[in-house]
């Protein structure tokens, strides 16, 4: 572990009373988290029979690049899951262990089709443009889900921190999906993104890498927060947070409210997780993962173990 995160991690286990300084000692511990989580590249290995198909691209940028991990076996009408990962807007990589591993080994058996995407990053490509890129990759993908043997239709869309709050948008912002031809999808999975309500964040007290991301325009601030975007075509969202980190629950509870106004399933799923573990975690065998599962196929998503 790097030194600056095991002095924030000693910090956590001081026996400090619950407040302002407990609270920014778990965001600041968990922004740490989410930057080192992507320094691990994935095993590589793969279930018995599965291929990858690697750096397929979705646009001219050398970010704008996908991987199709597809199961065993011939097949047709199969389900997809597109991953955005985390990396507060700034880095990482869809090949990351955190972003992938568990996630293969649980749903490439039950014949889900799963596509890891990156994104252009920060200082490059300002967050919105990020948002854009997540857009243009799940169209790509919905028009190419039929050479993989899927179903475009059946499709979950799912990221995790700075990727949780992009799915976020592409979820709520009806706009962004005309503008890249994006069609319905069957259900989003939000993994512990504390930026959902973007312009209540920018207007007390917040981390250097939110104004890195989001910068000093209050309009923007509002155009970024899937919360206030949420409407009616929203898809079914939902949003898991760690009960380490006090601000992830309190977004996805408003979220959730915002939901229950406009009609739309938003359901919360706190989980005694850290930020990385979140991530790390899903797919493992395990009442986590199980409710995972459970939202999607309520929601009309459709493996076959």
């Amino acid at each position: 572990m790097k030194p600056v995160v095991l002095c924030l991690w000693l910090l956590l286990a001081l026996p400090v009373q619950a407040g302002p300084l407990q609270n920014w000692l778990q965001q600041r511990a968990a922004s740490h988290d989410a930057l080192a989580e992507e320094d691990v590249a994935s095993s590589g290995r793969l279930p018995a029979g599965a291929r990858k198909l690697a750096d397929l691209a979705y646009g001219p940028d050398v970010r704008q690049r996908l991987d199709v991990y597809l199961p065993a076996g011939e097949g047709q009408g199969r389900p997809l899951l597109v991953m955005v990962h985390g990396g507060a807007w700034r880095l990482g990589s869809k090949q990351a262990s955190n972003v992938v591993d568990n996630k293969l080994a649980h749903w490439l058996p039950a014949g889900v089709v799963l596509v890891s995407l990156d994104y252009r990053l920060l200082p490059q490509a300002p967050v919105e443009e990020q948002a854009d890129d997540v857009a243009r990759a799940v169209a790509w993908v919905q028009a190419h889900a039929a050479e993989w043997g899927a179903d475009k239709r059946q499709l979950v869309l799912m990221g995790h921190s700075a990727g949780a709050h992009l799915v976020g948008l592409l979820s709520t912002d009806t706009a962004l999906r005309q503008r890249h031809g994006v069609q319905p999808w069957v259900a989003s999975v939000l993994l512990d993104s504390a930026a959902l309500e973007v312009a209540g964040i920018m207007r007390g007290p917040h981390f250097p890498l939110y104004d890195k991301a989001f910068g000093s325009d209050a309009a923007l601030w509002d155009r970024l927060s899937p919360t206030r975007l949420l409407g009616a075509g929203t898809p079914p969202l939902l949003a898991v947070c760690s009960m380490q980190r006090a601000q992830s629950c309190q977004q996805a509870h408003g979220l959730a409210d915002k939901g229950r106004q406009a009609g739309v399933v938003v359901q919360v799923l706190p989980q005694d997780l850290s930020h990385a573990q979140i991530n790390q975690q899903l797919g493992v065998t395990g009442d986590y993962t199980r409710q995972v599962d459970r939202f999607l196929q309520q929601s009309g998503w459709k493996p076959s173990p």
